[in-house]
């Protein structure tokens, strides 16, 4: 592993500040246990399958043609927005593109790398940093020590951005020596009080034969009264890994909509973890995730209380066919002190045929009375009474069993972006297909 040593470290450059950053977390990264398949963070996981080893940091991509240019993917979705407020693009993590808007920019939105970002140094990490658990994982670490950049989004007290802010992430290049790279992309979004934004990020990797290796973070901080948007949609190439960290809080009265699409990837986990910190704070959390061939989808989840009356719900769908699998391990925890707090937790599985398996795994960690906490899991195949009502009336049996997969998850994509809601049905539309026959 010495592809992930101090010399790799330094080679990243940036202020002097990040650099420090980087040498704590390389050794957190080495002092952490090697994760198994036996703890509870990693059970039905496939980690034990990982050789760090073969993958080694990327690099720099250059200022050659066609770096900073959109994948079909994001030119897509950019076509059907009409316009963004800022559109940022990194290349294997590295950004290399960034665009904000006059009106944006006159409110004194800050959009771009931190290392050009004074205020960035205090903000980075500080909400990752809320979860212990999240420290101490050796991933975790790892992304931190080796992410040669994060994109900022800073919205300042009052300001509202009408249209999205669209941040792509390109990763696949093969590293310098041609071994296959890992890539460690990161995202910080900032909202003060009383601001309003909306951002989607896309991570997208070309099909090809060499596998990468791809570490995404992203930290939303939510103020006092602010209200943020915020999707993901995962588009990686088959042969991709993901082990990604989403890490959100919410204050006082303050509004987060998060929502992941989970598409492609060999094995792509995603661990989500939120915290209300205000009194009246809310928190929405949705995921959409389709498997096919033998992908693995993860999600692990915290719901966390730690003020009186907040709420949190989280709705995550998904579909399995094929020899592909899912788990779903979400905990809902209630701090001491959050009287009148309210989460609900639902996951809906479909298995479609009989290699797939779905594994879904609720918790509550309750230390408080006066609160209301509910979940709500389901694993098994499409419901045969759909199917047979729309078989009698002359559907036939493919096309019935279509139909009813893309209402399962049109009724979730209907609280997202409508383009994202969009782009997501047409993807999983052109898979069920196949996975249905």
């Amino acid at each position: 592993m010495s592809a992930f040593g101090a010399a790799a470290v330094r080679q990243l450059g940036g202020p002097s500040w990040l650099a420090f950053r980087r040498e704590q977390a390389l050794q957190r990264f080495f002092e952490a246990p090697t994760p198994t398949g036996d703890e509870d963070a990693w059970r039905y996981s496939r980690i034990g399958q990982l050789t760090l080893g073969r993958f080694v940091p990327a690099v720099h991509p250059g200022t050659g043609a066609g770096r900073d240019e959109l994948p079909g993917l994001a030119r897509r979705l950019l076509a059907d927005l009409g316009a963004v407020g800022g559109l940022v693009v990194t290349r294997d993590g590295f950004p290399v593109r960034t665009e904000l808007g006059e009106r944006a920019s006159e409110a004194g939105v800050r959009l771009g790398p931190a290392s050009r970002d004074l205020e960035a140094e205090a903000l980075m990490g500080d909400v990752i940093n809320t979860f212990p658990l999240a420290t101490a994982d050796g991933f975790a670490a790892l992304a931190d020590a080796f992410a040669p950049e994060a994109v900022v989004l800073r919205v300042p007290s009052g300001v509202e951005i009408a249209e999205p802010i669209l941040i792509v992430h390109v990763m696949g290049d093969p590293a310098s020596d041609g071994r296959p790279a890992a890539v460690f992309p990161r995202t910080l979004v900032h909202l003060e009080e009383s601001s309003q934004a909306s951002v989607i990020e896309l991570l997208v990797s070309p099909d090809g034969e060499e596998p990468v290796l791809v570490l995404p973070t992203t930290e939303l901080s939510v103020s006092a009264a602010a209200r943020l948007s915020h999707d993901l949609v995962q588009q990686l190439g088959s042969r991709a890994w993901q082990l990604g960290r989403l890490a959100a809080r919410a204050g006082r009265d303050a509004t987060l909509r998060s929502f992941q699409a989970s598409l492609g990837g060999s094995y792509a986990r995603a661990q989500t973890d939120s915290i209300l910190t205000g009194q009246g704070g809310s928190t929405q959390l949705l995921a959409a995730f389709f498997g096919d061939g033998n992908q693995m989808h993860d999600f692990r989840t915290l719901q966390e209380h730690a003020a009186p009356r907040t709420t949190s719900d989280l709705v995550f769908k998904g579909a399995v066919a094929g020899t592909s699998r899912s788990v779903y391990n979400g905990l809902i925890k209630m701090r001491k002190g959050a009287k009148g707090a309210s989460a609900f937790q639902t996951n809906r599985n479909l298995v479609l045929s009989d290699g797939a398996h779905a594994d879904s795994v609720p918790n509550l960690d309750i230390e408080e009375n006066d609160v209301r906490c509910s979940h709500a899991s389901a694993v098994g195949p499409v419901d045969e009474e759909q199917r047979f009502y729309l078989e009698s009336r002359g559907v036939p049996a493919k096309v019935a069993e279509r139909l009813i997969l893309l209402g399962f998850f049109a009724e979730l994509l209907e609280k997202v972006n409508p383009s994202v809601g969009t782009l997501v049905l047409e993807a999983i539309a052109g898979r069920v297909g196949a996975a249905a026959r």
